[in-house]
């Protein structure tokens, strides 16, 4: 979910040796190695998002206290999971985010690369799914069950496009700043966040948007809004590209 959190993997290398660019993902871990902390991560993300909401409403009746529930289940497991995964990955999550990633460091090689992009997408969206499936299973409910929770209303999705907007400017904003160590803190606290201020309650992410869909229960997306919620999340990426590059222009020294 977030870009490379820089300050954990310098605390693994010697000082001596060449530093990864902010935002860039750890060259040194091998590729299979990242591939499989995608996988993992996305899959346990998927995991709390889907099984914390079947818990919830199986807890009460109350919708509000539901999405409380599954809010501050997915805030949690979310700041746990880049803080162990992110000197491994960029614990991205999170295909928009390494589309991103890719673009803004695609001429400076300080981001991930193409070959790189082809394996973490995959296994972002196999991960997703295979979360889905494992919290089913937990809770005893069929392992694949096509949701039927339609979003497709024009309301929705403009609040894809805002939280993924957000979610973009800020893991490059803190990478910009040089402050990729309060990423863990810092996104999950805006993902709990932005449950509440959108509309659409901030799924922000392709891969987990198509994990849900393999789960008809409150978390879960119907196969139908599947394409638009994608479409506005990568609209909202690269509106957050265009505002990292707006607010955070390099600065220039001025002369004595």
């Amino acid at each position: 979910m977030t870009a490379t959190h820089e300050s954990a993997a310098e605390s693994a290398i010697p000082d001596a040796a060449p530093q990864p660019a902010p935002g860039a993902t750890p060259p040194r871990r091998p590729l299979a190695a990242r591939a499989a902390a995608e996988l993992v991560g996305t899959a346990v993300l998927v995991a709390v998002v889907v099984g914390s909401g079947i818990q919830a409403t199986e807890l009460t009746e109350d919708v509000g206290l539901q999405l409380l529930a599954n809010s501050l289940a997915t805030v949690f497991g979310l700041g746990v999971l880049i803080l162990l995964l992110g000197p491994v990955s960029g614990a991205h999550f999170n295909p928009v985010v390494t589309l991103a990633e890719w673009w803004t460091g695609r001429r400076t090689g300080a981001g991930v690369t193409v070959r790189e992009v082809a394996v973490y997408l995959p296994a972002q969206i196999t991960g997703a799914i295979a979360g889905a499936v494992l919290a089913d299973a937990m809770f005893g409910m069929p392992l694949v069950e096509w949701s039927t929770h339609q979003r497709s209303d024009g309301h929705l999705l403009l609040g894809e496009v805002v939280a993924t907007a957000g979610l973009i400017l800020l893991i490059f904003g803190l990478a910009r700043t040089d402050q990729l160590r309060f990423a863990p803190v810092a996104v999950a606290s805006y993902i709990g966040a932005a449950y509440w201020f959108t509309s659409s309650t901030s799924f922000a992410n392709p891969a987990v948007t198509i994990g849900r869909t393999f789960s008809d229960t409150f978390a879960g997306i119907a196969p139908g809004s599947l394409a638009g919620f994608i479409a506005m999340q990568l609209i909202g990426g690269a509106v957050g590209l265009a505002l990292v590059a707006l607010i955070f222009t390099p600065g220039r020294d001025s002369g004595a």
